[in-house]
């Protein structure tokens, strides 16, 4: 991957339905080239899809955070439990001193603490960390 595919996939990321021709236009190459660079990069897995971002008006009230988990044990068996509760949106593992981040999402901060309870109280979490999210940017 080149500068100009790095170019070419920032203008997608911004707006995946800019048309080739201003594509090629703001790029300074032919539309042929744009063509086939999108062509290479969704044959080889690069370009996944191209999709719409939309604003959530009704979820702008939802109380959302990360939940950083250190896992004690056998973490592997701590997943399936996790993923079970139903206000964990996303789990992921990771590197470093967390094992694994719960994207939690509720209606209100009384659930909320529930769900942070439940989750704290599975055995083989040994410590967990939690962070508000207060805006999102794209």
């Amino acid at each position: 991957m080149d500068s100009l595919d790095r170019q070419l996939l920032g203008l997608l990321r911004d707006n995946a339905r800019t048309t080739v021709l201003d594509l090629a236009s703001t790029l300074g190459v032919s539309r042929a080239t744009v063509q086939n660079r999108m062509r290479r990069l969704e044959r080889d897995g690069v370009i996944l899809g191209y999709t719409v971002r939309l604003q959530a008006p009704d979820d702008a009230m939802r109380i959302r955070a990360l939940m950083l988990i250190l896992v004690e044990g056998d973490g592997d068996a701590l997943i399936p439990q996790i993923q079970a509760e139903p206000a964990v949106r996303l789990l992921h593992t990771t590197n470093g001193r967390w094992d694994l981040i719960a994207e939690i999402e509720t209606d209100t901060l009384a659930e909320f603490d529930r769900v942070l309870r439940r989750i704290r109280t599975i055995p083989g979490v040994a410590n967990s960390e939690t962070s508000l999210l207060l805006s999102t940017r794209a």
